[in-house]
């Protein structure tokens, strides 16, 4: 059964790559960018395994698998922001990703002293 699953598993990420690569999103971009397409790619990408995460954090075997895949998703939304400054010529993006990033930091470290079972101010 396990088996199987990963073969499954395998066979829809592979179509989600092959379509990636020749089916970009062309949404919320400026066409007058030179690599619309590349940036299409990237952010449906990174929306995917934003999703994958999201199964990832709610399926966890353990809290570790938890907390580690919330820390990634952490680093993926940020590099979202700065694809979307990139795409959208708009700087605020930077800021939340700025943002996110520190509160992503500070809730895992948060979350690694809780499973050590230590209180916050030790």
């Amino acid at each position: 059964m396990k088996m199987a699953r990963w073969i499954l598993g395998t066979v829809i990420l592979a179509g989600i790559g092959v379509w990636i690569i020749f089916r970009p999103i062309p949404f919320l971009f400026h066409h007058n960018l030179p690599n619309v397409g590349f940036f299409g790619r990237t952010l449906f990408i990174l929306i995917v395994a934003c999703f994958m995460c999201l199964y990832r954090i709610a399926k966890g075997p353990t809290s570790a698998d938890r907390i580690v895949s919330t820390d990634i998703l952490g680093i993926m939304l940020v590099g979202l922001c700065s694809i979307l400054t990139v795409t959208t010529h708009r700087s605020w993006y930077i800021d939340i990703g700025i943002a996110w990033a520190l509160q992503s930091f500070i809730s895992t470290l948060a979350l690694a002293k809780f499973l050590e079972g230590k209180d916050f101010d030790e």
